[in-house]
């Protein structure tokens, strides 16, 4: 993941584990790329922005995840996972990427 923005990695873990979930039909195999793309961007944050940062990121990440499900029933699926994960990405941006450029693995 060298060279890779925090926000990129979260946003890509959202979107990635409902493709992974969606398209095996195995819902916790999704669940385990979401985890591990949040868990490799909560290390981005909290070397980026602290500790703080890091949680208030990680909770706004699992919350995007939880919030999906409701917005999908009004939106649609894919709609609302993209619409999380810029959310989750724009988050990651104004709080810890843009102030500190520096990228996960890097």
């Amino acid at each position: 993941m060298a060279g890779v923005p925090a926000g990129v990695v979260a946003a890509g873990g959202l979107v990635g584990g409902y493709s992974v979930a969606r398209w095996t039909k195995k819902r916790p195999l999704g669940g385990v790329a979401l985890a591990a793309a949040g868990a490799v961007a909560a290390r981005g944050w909290r070397e980026k922005a602290g500790n703080g940062t890091a949680a208030a990121l990680s909770a706004a990440y699992v919350a995007a995840f939880a919030g999906s499900h409701p917005l999908a029933k009004k939106i649609g699926a894919w709609p609302s996972v993209f619409a999380v994960a810029g959310g989750v990405a724009l988050a990651s941006w104004a709080l810890a990427d843009r102030r500190h450029p520096s990228t996960v693995g890097a």
